[in-house]
């Protein structure tokens, strides 16, 4: 952590920048809380920072989420997302499976507008599809709420990760 306290804003946001999807900014408003005194600390300083964001920039991070299995969004797939969605099975579903996530993530879309988020670690193809079809039954309000609070599930894993 002393190392992560040393550096600069620049170099911080370099190294931290990608812990939220497509979204360098949460880790640049996160440094003016330095120093940190652990992984709790930062975190709490990341989560605080895109909670303090507008609404819009708020969805904006939403929305820089891939859907999981999208057919669209293999060229965006950071390496993180990659890795994340490897580690649960994603990479080796059936042509059956896939097309259900997909039309999951269709109905999901249509009826809140931003793409399905889950912290996938611990979860397997079956499990990811009880938490969409569960999650189709939350209000939007209540979805948005549960998008980032999944996002900073993933970047609890991915700070994890860099220790």
């Amino acid at each position: 952590m002393a190392e992560l306290n040393a550096l600069s804003r620049d170099a911080f946001v370099a190294r931290l920048g990608s812990i939220y999807e497509h979204s360098p900014w949460v880790a640049e408003a996160a440094w003016d809380a330095r120093p940190f005194a652990d992984l709790d600390a930062l975190h709490d300083a990341m989560q605080s920072a895109m909670l303090a964001a507008s609404v819009a920039r708020r969805q904006a991070l939403i929305d820089a989420h891939p859907e999981l299995l999208g057919r669209l969004e293999a060229a965006r797939l950071t390496e993180s997302s990659r890795a994340e969605q490897a580690s649960a099975g994603l990479d080796r579903c059936t042509a059956e499976e896939k097309a259900r996530m997909q039309a999951l993530n269709a109905r999901y879309r249509e009826k809140f507008g931003f793409p399905f988020i889950v912290a996938v670690r611990g979860l397997d193809w079956a499990g990811i599809i009880d938490r969409m079809e569960g999650r189709l039954h939350n209000d939007r309000e209540r979805e948005l709420a549960t998008a980032l609070a999944e996002i900073g599930r993933i970047a609890r894993l991915r700070l994890e990760a860099l220790s």
